[in-house]
């Protein structure tokens, strides 16, 4: 059974169905108590779970990411909502050098089970220290999980298994996709981190996207359907670990491969996907890959500029008809 929920929703069913299940699951974060979440995700949730169990935390990043790495240590598996990713900065060094090498550095004999969430990347309007991709940052680093949904049931289900795992784990959503709505399967349904998604399927080329970039990708693909090209979009939904097979598999049927992130381009996600597709199928590759990404500038505030920055679905469909046109 499935029932129809916007992103938002999505994520809080799978917070309260994990504290439903594990009384060591807990919220912690900025005005997710009695503000009902920034964005309303926890709406109602500390009627239901508590202060115990639903901590707003002072605006202080470093030490409540600090304060969750701790609990997860101990035993508990605490889920630290920031604000917005953007936010994260100020607690880089915890995440980096205490959650991702806990394990490391304790000869395995310490485990992090901790989810950080919230949301990532551009919002509307919200200036150039507001509107940073961060996976790219975080999915360097060895030791964490990162995933980046784009639908409804992906966020829902990418949630629970984060919350299930024993790693940290990095849940980036997108503030633009909140108000999406989906259908969502009812109960305990998972959703694999490290498994991409075909979205759409296609002959012509392939389009990596994740996030919202997968509604662009997608967008794209209707644009060129009318120009007789197929293409097929493949929501990478998991970045580290990413889904070679998936992206390959599409490759070899397609042989040639458009990459699309909100991120900047240099040495970001984008990046590593082109690397691993041409080195795992260059010989299934008709064309050279191209790479669709937020331009390398920071973003500007003006509503016009920002669009002109941030991929939209002709820039990529132009990016599609040059690798098609290759031979």
């Amino acid at each position: 059974m499935t029932h129809s929920l916007r992103f938002r929703d999505a994520l809080r069913e799978a917070m309260i169905e994990e504290m439903d299940r594990d009384d060591r699951v807990f919220l912690m974060g900025e005005e997710v108590g009695h503000y009902q979440g920034a964005y309303k995700v926890s709406e109602g949730m500390l009627a239901k779970f508590g202060p115990r169990r639903v901590i707003d935390t002072p605006i202080a990043e470093a030490g409540f990411a600090g304060v969750g790495i701790g609990a997860a240590i101990v035993g508990l598996r605490p889920i630290v909502e920031f604000m917005t990713w953007n936010f994260s900065a100020v607690a880089f060094d915890q995440i980096l050098n205490n959650a991702a090498k806990m394990r490391q550095m304790s000869g395995g004999q310490l485990d992090c089970p901790i989810v950080f969430r919230g949301p990532n990347a551009s919002a509307r309007q919200v200036g150039s220290q507001h509107s940073h991709a961060m996976e790219h940052f975080y999915a360097h680093v060895p030791g964490l999980k990162v995933v980046a949904p784009a639908f409804p049931d992906d966020a829902k289900g990418l949630l629970k298994s984060a919350i299930r795992d024993d790693n940290p784990v990095l849940v980036m959503e997108s503030e633009t996709l909140y108000g999406v709505k989906g259908d969502v399967p009812e109960g305990d349904v998972l959703v694999p981190l490290g498994k991409a998604r075909i979205a759409r399927q296609g002959t012509h080329v392939t389009i990596a996207a994740y996030s919202r970039m997968t509604h662009v990708a997608l967008e794209a693909a209707a644009l060129l359907e009318s120009e007789g090209i197929a293409a097929e979009v493949i929501d990478l939904r998991s970045l580290r670990p990413l889904d070679e097979n998936t992206l390959v598999a599409s490759v070899e049927r397609t042989h040639r491969l458009v990459v699309v992130h909100e991120g900047w381009p240099y040495g970001g996600v984008g990046a590593e996907v082109v690397d691993r597709v041409q080195r795992l199928a260059f010989d299934a590759l008709a064309a050279p890959i191209l790479r669709v990404a937020t331009l390398d500038v920071p973003m500007p505030y003006s509503a016009n500029l920002e669009l002109a920055c941030i991929p939209q679905p002709e820039r990529v469909a132009a990016a599609v008809r040059r690798v098609v046109g290759e031979f």
